[in-house]
């Protein structure tokens, strides 16, 4: 008997940043629950193993080298699943970059670029392409972070970009509805790679473990498993909405 329930048979799903950590949980998670999935990276060589990965646990996925920030790169994204598969329903964006530990009145200008362009702006930029193929019913979720509520200081601008798509969420669910719903996810820290300058490190992982009331970091399959309620029809009442999923952390701005 399968694990999980079958929400997204004969259901597409885009995720981008989606060959390890956050991103290949929910792909796997859409995909163990009946989607067919296409997930991307910027190498070759990480999506052609996810891809195997996927497709060994009975997964129908596509894989495709990604960089949102390259508009060709997010055109060919849409272009060929459409190829492929003729509709997209859900739209996960996860991709991020978190390139300084500056304060912010300390960053250069190219960095606060690539900031603004990788976490905030390329996710537009994608909806762009992709909404006149968006099925009705369909779902984008945007992957923000529990540093948007109040960033830390090893990475206030990540967070001022992640409090950024609390915004968006809003704006775009507007614009979008009521064909498409749009709701945005802000995750706990997860030991990811992406997350591993401070969840690798005792002190700090202590530290953050102590500020949420469950005790514990989040994992993986919590944060793919809030990305398929808010997908899936279970939630169809459910836009313009940020669902914080860590474990109790204080997030107010």
């Amino acid at each position: 008997m399968d694990k999980f329930g079958k929400r997204f048979e004969g259901k597409v799903a885009i995720v981008t940043a989606s060959t390890q950590g956050i991103g290949f949980g929910i792909a796997e998670r859409l995909g163990l629950e009946g989607a067919s999935v296409v997930i991307s990276s910027r190498k070759q060589k990480n999506v052609d193993e996810a891809v195997e990965n996927l497709r060994s646990k009975g997964i129908e996925a596509l894989g495709l080298v990604c960089h949102v920030s390259n508009a060709l790169h997010r055109k060919n994204l849409i272009d060929k699943t459409i190829q492929r598969y003729g509709r997209i329903d859900v739209i996960v964006s996860n991709a991020a970059a978190n390139p300084s530990v500056e304060p912010i009145l300390n960053t250069k200008e190219s960095v606060l670029d690539k900031l603004w362009e990788i976490n905030v702006k390329a996710s537009i930029l994608l909806l762009q392409d992709a909404a006149p193929h968006l099925q009705k019913g369909s779902s984008v979720i945007f992957i923000s972070s529990i540093a948007g509520f109040n960033p830390p200081p090893a990475m206030s601008m990540y967070g001022v970009t992640k409090t950024a798509l609390f915004g968006l969420t809003k704006a775009i669910a507007a614009e979008m509805a009521p064909n498409t719903r749009v709701n945005c996810i802000a995750p706990g820290f997860v030991p990811t790679n992406f997350a591993s300058f401070i969840t690798s490190n005792k002190e700090m992982r202590k530290a953050l473990e102590e500020k949420t009331l469950l005790n514990r970091l989040g994992e993986v399959g919590d944060m793919a498993a809030a990305a398929a309620f808010l997908a899936s029809d279970d939630a169809a009442y459910i836009t313009g909405e940020t669902l914080v999923v860590a474990g109790g952390q204080p997030s107010r701005l």
